[in-house]
């Protein structure tokens, strides 16, 4: 039998080893998900829920919708047939000159467009033909609804091709190659009179390029109208040659309210046309004029409450969202009586409105407080709207039944019922239209006469589109619908508003009711002009005893008698007398406003347009919420004129935060001068281009996210060191010192132990102690101590070995001779051999001089001190006894006694070793296994169980049936001791039988064995520290060991994700990861380069300066600068490998590996960018952490290496390009030399501005060097710069932001130690939130040195101030009573930052300030953070993640977020990201953002309202859920992206799933 133990090596048998459980099931698991979320991608709901929005979120084109109302639209549109004698007259007016066609509603107008148009395409073909250049028609409309409608009329009578375009289309941000594309494909295009006056403004067409221009409704072109600018500013302007032909077309061309002749006359003059009509009889059998009837009705009622009103008051009056319905209900009781009143309560507070008000509530609650409200009190007002709805849901079901008498109907109501019941009395064709000026009102009319009309009236009604959020939306194609059915008959009674006046076509009918008068002329003429059909009527309902009422009558028909007489009593041939004196009146007021003109598109800047171009602008700036910004203009006056200062957004991409305008005579004019000169001023910049649209959307985003976020998904595979480059240090020679390491127990392990060396070629660090975790469960400390003075081997003096041996029990001699180094060394690398071999199962090459490390045995009970001599302290007895006798053969001469306590090892299986404990007396070899040992392959008797050879092999062994039988303990094999172990672990049987001839009797006492087996884990995890202080040597960044390791170690695949709360992958036993740090990191990251791009930036704006932070804070600048340094080598992805902790170098002769002939494979490692961009921030983490002394007196040195870190962390060796922001800042007082302080700071202050800081020093201790920087800290945006030439107040608060954010982590930080970074991010959102330090502002007194010039923000604050006072008189002891007031104006917390970066500056950059601050009004209301856990958690991620994981169990589940393409008008200029939940394989929910941060947001809130309030039953019905609760921690030391040597499942790949698409700072 060879001495030499077969090639069974220990790590063959896993099943002690405390290895990963595989994560295949997790892995597989993600890989399904990522297939569904892809599938969906593509799907109609996906596409759908993807499509490029425009800025406020509505898709570009919406298809469907439109062909379908198209269709509608040409389907009831009239086709010319035969054109009557006056619309042939009037169209070979139009052929002549410029003309305005005055003809009744239904006459006809717009065929005689048509014939128009026809004739002027067909000159147009011609023109085209002989080489001229293309033009295009025009048919403009007042309203969205004329442009279907008319363009749905053209496209039936022309064969040519023509188009709609309206702001639905967001036609505003077409660019210019979207408009050629239009004008080349199509000959007309019908759009609202914006449309085309925007177009002209930015030089994409001009009048030259156009060759019709119809003006529908052309009594519209007034005053500053879209009609009149087209002709003032473009038309007018042209050349008489390359003007257009001009055709209007109206009912009324005139108000009739002012001097008819004038009126005329600027309409003709603007229009440069001359107003037509006809006389002729053709007209009359055209239109038929209805009889006019008065309907007089009793005086009404004052408003009045009805019972249920009353009731409902009393009940639930208190409730918020019902107010509205409350003050209408009285309104409506009155003109339509009380069961309408009842009705339209019944009908805003019924069960299909709950989720609207709901939402309504919601809605004002975050308004009020975001999303920081304490959740119950939402759930307070929620709770209270079933009751009120259910309330009027009985209410509904007893009214059902009853009948509807006069007393509930008003007088008027009462009048028109008698009226349409004497209409609707037997089966008719005819049709009625009523007329209302409310939506509400059309409603419930029509709702009424439902129940109360005759059965041959068949009403509903017709409105226009929602105005209100509680209305129903009536969208132009349900419009067109409607009319279609009242033509066909199918209803006879439409209830109407006025879009049935002037807007869509409404078919003939013969019944026209004015429920609701007039109030123009031209409403009486329109509305009576949808009375057609012969023997039609025209009904007024006027109240007795009104004169108004009255008077209006009179008044509409003489102001419709003047017109007439005007208009017919023209001569065709007339000349427009004075006409240029008129347009010399009209464009009077136009003449000293100041007009540009790009020299290069003819794109024109006017007084009028400058506003619409400033607001689009503005608009346009992309903001991380959803509020609309806006420019603001604050009018001053200067004697009797006035002058206007407009500001931009303080978050302005552009270096431009104010302009002023010129001296003006008007309020009116001197706004449009100021957004003239702003615009002016963006052009000169480059900030509006050629044609006067923004040009930073462009680069914006380049700039903006800068590719800034990096991805989380993507995981490239990167070289992983797993030996620190210090084992290398003279490798290859036999060392001349070596240094001693003692690896002590102080509170023992499994067995009796006794210390050993680590003995190293170089000094080792001081390593901090660290845990162990025992076969049992138990916690020990290993305790490192490094010996002062080396271990020199020139001569060394064995001495005290003299003794017994320790088998045979004779006595040896003394040996005191002087040992040469070779000596000493073989002697230590023999033990060390046999180690490997005896304890491990490995047979290394004896070859001292390839050794990186020894080990020795300590002298037992020996005081170790760090300045005694090393060879004192190692046992060199034991080391001579395992030198001179590599084992001990059984003897049937051996005494028994020396058979207790051996370490015994089974020469044949690597996997079977033990502890003798005791010789049994009772006993024998032959004799049956006992119950309670430990399995084993052979259980005949004992001698087998003792063999492990295979069948032959034992049949031809031969063994001495009297040898004693030894009880033992079975060695475990569990290597990985820096993780617990799991259950199945703790319950192994141990106890053993054995007979000692088949074993090998080691030479290693088990006292040494014990020790030695926890080699493994002290080794691997000392090399983990090297290999992270190497990094840290790398960066030039000092760390203690235990940090630099914390900062280099990744423990699971969703390390790097905070909102997260499971772990994919979790490798045990790895020790802190760098979430902690990373989050301290991050802190004083932003703190940093936030103090330096203030510094550098003195005149950059808060949007800038954040631009230039992010550029620099950004994970992908901090990736490629750990790319560079290849940090990536140094991160700790892979937990304890039982393969990987042997020393590299040694040749292995046997054992597991034996036959590979390859040194160490490289080992790569999958990791993600964001992993290695987290990294960075940890190690800064770590610099700060390692010299900073919370609780003492901030020094700057304490963060010196911190400013050091990041600096060389954000700082690339080669950066391309010049302007990119650096970080140069080595110590803190380098800020402090690179700051120059401003003119203003400097200047001398004021008396107001001294005041100030007097009264500031009340109210916070600290007294300001420099007043002007203190008054600057209190200056709102919205205050002009020319009040005291001094800026506002968003540069320090920017900086101030970022100072007490450090404040607030450092503080949470160290005192919650044990809390993850998820936790502590949740908990510091209520230290630094809005709402927080809105509170800390009031409380201070603060608010009262505002200045600003904000017209409500007064209003604002006051009211915040009054609740927050009230609420904290009221609160107790109580220190959250913050949470319960509604959210301050943003003005509030913002000044309380911008005070505390003035602070820091005029405090020349002192820390101690802030910090002083932070513990004087801030520290206490945090003392117990318990208290702000549900204002925490109600984070939708969080709190969706509780919600399923917790209260459902469900484990099956995702959130993807995945970047897509957005546009903005048609460019794709901004990328969106689509985020995803999914839940048992279904997408539950999706929403789209400019950021993967804010799309998550929305899905998990959107998630949350799919799945909140089901029984845990529900759930799992409803999504087949049969997650099982609980389950044991998947570890795979492969699974994370590993790819060990040989591996042959490829698991280097990675499963590195992550559940964020984009990442931000």
């Amino acid at each position: 039998m060879d001495s030499d133990y077969a090639d069974q090596d220990d790590s063959d048998d896993e099943r002690g080893e405390d290895m990963a459980m595989p994560a295949s099931s997790l892995s597989q698991r993600r890989k399904r998900q990522r297939e569904v979320f892809e599938k969906w991608l593509v799907s109609r709901a996906g596409q759908e829920a993807i499509k490029p929005k425009t800025k406020d979120s509505k898709p570009i084109e919406v298809a469907d919708e439109e062909l379908s109302l198209s269709s509608l639209m040409s389907k009831d549109s009239l086709v010319i047939r035969n054109p009557r004698d006056y619309q042939l007259e009037l169209f070979e007016r139009a052929k002549k000159e410029n003309t305005i066609a005055v003809l009744d509603t239904g006459s006809g107008k717009t065929l005689i467009a048509v014939l128009l148009l026809r004739w002027v395409i067909d000159h147009e073909l011609e023109h085209r033909a002989a080489g001229g250049t293309p033009r295009i028609s025009f048919f403009l409309v007042a309203s969205v609804t004329l442009a279907y409608q008319q363009s749905a009329v053209l496209k039936s009578n022309l064969d040519h091709e023509v188009t709609r375009v309206c702001g639905t289309d967001n036609a505003d941000a077409w660019k210019k190659s979207r408009w050629l594309e239009l004008f080349a494909t199509n000959k007309v295009i019908v759009c609202t009179a914006a449309i085309l006056a925007s177009c002209l403004s930015k030089g994409y067409i001009t009048m030259k390029e156009i060759n019709l221009l119809i003006f529908d409704e052309a009594h519209h072109a007034k005053k500053n109208h879209d009609y009149a600018r087209i002709v003032k500013d473009f038309y007018l302007q042209a050349e008489p040659p390359d003007r257009p032909r001009i055709f209007g077309m109206t009912a009324s061309p005139i108000d009739a309210k002012a001097d008819v002749v004038q009126a005329a006359t600027e309409l003709e003059t603007l229009l440069h046309s001359k107003i037509a009509t006809t006389r002729d009889v053709s007209l009359t059998g055209a239109v038929t004029r209805p009889t006019e009837l008065l309907l007089r009705y009793s005086r009404l009622s004052q408003p009045f409450a009805t019972d249920l009103l009353q009731t409902t008051k009393a009940k639930h009056g208190h409730i918020h969202t019902f107010q509205t319905y409350f003050e209408k209900s009285p309104v409506i009781a009155r003109e339509l009586g009380s069961w309408c009143a009842d009705q339209f309560l019944m009908e805003k507070l019924s069960e299909k409105r709950l989720r609207l008000h709901e939402l309504s509530t919601e809605r004002r609650f975050r308004a009020r407080s975001a999303q920081d409200e304490e959740r119950h009190e939402l759930d307070a007002a929620l709770a209270e709207l079933k009751p009120a709805i259910a309330f009027m849901d009985d209410v509904r079901d007893k009214s059902a039944t009853l009948a509807i008498n006069h007393s509930m109907l008003s007088s008027k109501v009462i009048e028109l019922k008698a009226y349409l019941d004497y209409q609707f009395e037997r089966p008719t064709s005819q049709r009625c239209i009523v007329f209302v000026d409310r939506r509400d009102s059309a409603r419930l009319l029509a709702s009424l006469f439902q129940k109360i009309g005759t059965e041959h009236m068949k009403s509903a009604f017709l409105i226009g589109g929602a105005s209100e959020p509680d209305e129903d939306a009536f969208s132009v194609r349900q419009q067109v619908m409607t009319l279609i059915k009242f033509r066909g008959g199918s209803i006879n009674c439409l209830f109407a508003t006025s879009v049935a006046e002037e807007g869509l076509d409404v078919p003939d009918c013969n019944l026209v009711i004015r429920f609701d008068m007039y109030k123009t002329m031209i409403q009486f003429v329109q509305s009576r002009g949808r009375a057609r059909q012969k023997n039609s009527r025209f009904v007024h309902m006027l109240e007795m005893r009104n004169s108004i009422h009255e008077q209006l009558v009179q008044e509409v028909r003489y102001q419709e008698i003047v017109m007439r007489q005007f208009s017919q009593a023209m001569p065709e041939d007339r000349r427009l007398v004075g006409s240029e004196d008129c347009l010399e009146s009209l464009m009077a007021k136009e003449q000293g406003l100041r007009v540009y003109i790009d020299p290069t598109t003819g794109a024109k800047l006017t007084y009028n347009n400058a506003l619409v171009y400033l607001a689009n602008f503005v608009s346009a700036i992309p903001t991380e919420s959803n509020e609309p910004q806006h420019p603001t203009y604050i009018v001053t006056s200067r004697g009797p004129k006035f002058i206007c200062e407009v500001l931009l957004p303080g978050g302005g991409p552009v270096p431009l935060r104010s302009t002023i305008g010129r001296l003006c005579s008007k309020k009116a004019i001197a706004k449009r001068s100021a957004a003239f000169e702003a615009c002016i001023e963006l052009r000169k910049r480059l900030y509006l281009d050629e044609h006067l649209m923004p040009t930073y959307q462009k680069k914006l985003p380049a700039m903006r996210n800068a590719l800034l976020p990096v991805s989380a998904h993507k995981t490239n595979q990167y070289l992983m060191r797993t030996k620190p480059s210090l084992w290398e240090h003279m490798r290859g020679t036999l060392p001349l010192e070596l240094w001693m390491t003692i690896l002590e127990f102080p509170d023992g392990l499994d067995r009796r132990c006794q210390p050993i060396a680590l003995l190293t070629r170089s000094r080792l660090p001081d390593f901090p102690s660290f845990s162990l975790f025992l076969n049992d469960g138990r916690e020990t400390k290993l305790r490192s101590q490094q010996l002062q003075h080396p271990l020199q081997l020139g001569t060394t003096d064995l001495q005290d070995i003299a003794g017994l041996d320790s088998l045979t029990g004779t006595p040896k001699s003394c040996n005191s001779t002087p040992f040469r180094r070779e000596e000493v060394v073989n002697k230590l690398t023999a033990f060390t051999l046999r180690v490997f071999k005896d304890v491990f199962s490995k047979t290394f090459e004896e070859d001292a001089a390839s050794f990186s490390y020894w080990f020795a045995p300590i002298r037992a009970k020996s005081v170790i001190i760090p300045h005694m001599r090393a060879d004192a302290a190692i046992d060199w007895n034991t080391v001579e006894e395992v030198c001179h006798n590599n084992s001990y053969p059984w003897k049937p001469d051996t005494p028994a006694k020396t058979l207790v306590d051996r370490f015994l090892v089974d020469k044949w299986d690597g996997g079977r070793k033990f502890y003798s404990t005791a010789v049994s007396d009772t006993l024998r070899p032959l004799d049956p296994v006992p119950l309670d040992a430990a399995k084993a392959k052979h259980n005949e008797n004992i001698l087998g169980y003792t063999v492990s050879l295979w069948k032959k092999a034992r049949e031809m062994a031969v063994w001495n049936p009297d040898q004693p039988v030894i009880e033992a303990e079975k060695m475990l094999f569990r290597r990985n001791l820096l993780a617990k172990p799991e259950d199945k672990e703790t319950q192994v049987s141990t106890k053993a039988y054995l007979c000692p001839e088949p074993l090998t009797i080691s030479a290693l006492r088990p006292a040494i064995v014990v020790s030695c087996l926890t080699l493994p884990a002290i080794i691997h995890r000392f090399e983990s520290y090297m290999i992270a202080l190497e990094a840290c040597q790398l960066t030039s960044i000092p760390c203690a060991p235990a940090l630099a390791l914390e900062a280099m170690t990744k423990d699971s695949d969703h390390t790097d994700e905070h909102d997260k709360p499971a772990q994919i992958n979790f490798k045990r036993g790895m020790g802190n990861s760098y979430e902690r740090l990373e989050f301290l990191g991050d802190a004083f990251l932003k703190t940093a380069t936030t103090v330096s791009t203030f510094i550098q930036n003195p005149t950059g704006n808060e949007f800038e300066m954040h631009v230039r932070r992010m550029q620099l804070l950004c994970n992908k600048n901090l990736f490629n600068v750990a790319l560079e340094l290849k940090l990536y080598e140094y991160i700790r992805t892979m937990s304890f490998s039982r393969r990987l902790w042997y020393p590299e170098g040694l040749n292995l002769l046997h054992g597991k590996g034996s036959n590979k002939h390859e040194e160490f494979a490289v080992i790569k490692h999958g990791l993600a960018h964001k992993t290695i961009a987290d990294v960075s921030e940890a190690l800064i983490g770590a610099a700060f952490m390692s010299h900073d002394r919370p609780g003492e007196q901030w020094h700057e040195q304490q963060w010196e290496n911190a400013v050091h870190a990041v600096t060389k962390l954000t700082t690339l060796s080669r950066r391309d390009d010049p302007e990119t922001p650096v970080h140069l800042m080595e110590k803190w007082d380098d800020y402090r030399k690179a700051y120059n302080k401003p003119a203003y700071q400097t200047a001398i202050s004021t008396a107001s501005q001294r005041d100030l800081v007097e009264k500031a020093a009340r109210e916070h201790p600290y007294r300001f060097k420099h007043p002007s920087l203190l008054r600057v800290a209190f200056i709102h945006p919205s205050q002009p710069f020319s009040e005291e030439n001094l800026p506002n107040y968003q540069r320090l608060e920017f900086l101030g932001d970022s100072l007490l954010d450090l404040a607030s982590i450092t503080h949470i930080f160290y005192r919650f130690a044990d809390k993850d970074p998820q936790w502590l991010t949740e908990h510091k959102m209520a230290m630094v939130s809005n709402k927080f330090l809105g509170c800390v502002c009031v409380n201070l007194g603060f608010h009262k040195h505002l200045r600003h010039a904000h017209g409500t923000l007064e209003h604002q604050i006051t009211a915040y101030v009054t609740e927050l006072l009230e609420a904290k008189s009221t609160a107790g002891d109580s220190r959250d009573y913050w949470t319960t007031v509604a959210d301050p104006p943003k003005c509030l917390p913002d000044i309380v930052e911008s005070f505390v970066g003035a602070m820091f500056i005029d405090s020349d950059f002192d820390y101690n300030v802030v910090q002083d601050f932070f513990d004087r009004h801030i520290k206490w209301y945090f003392e117990d953070m318990s208290i702000y856990d549900s204002y925490a958690n109600n984070h939708p991620c969080t709190h969706f993640y509780n919600l399923i994981q917790v209260t459902y169990g469900c484990q099956d589940y995702a959130l993807f977020t995945k970047p897509i393409p957005s546009v903005d008008g048609l460019e794709l200029d901004t990328p969106d990201v689509v985020a995803v939940v999914i839940i048992h394989d279904e997408v539950i929910a999706n929403s789209t953002g400019k950021s993967g941060r804010y799309a998550k947001l929305r899905v998990a809130n959107q998630a949350i309202e799919v799945i909140e309030g089901l029984a845990p039953y529900e759930f799992r019905a409803r999504f087949g859920c049969n997650c099982q609760h609980g389950g044991g921690e998947g570890v795979d030391a492969g699974a994370s992206g590993i790819e060990l040597p040989g591996d042959p499942k490829g698991l280097g790949e990675g499963v590195n799933v992550e559940w964020k698409g984009v990442e931000e700072h």
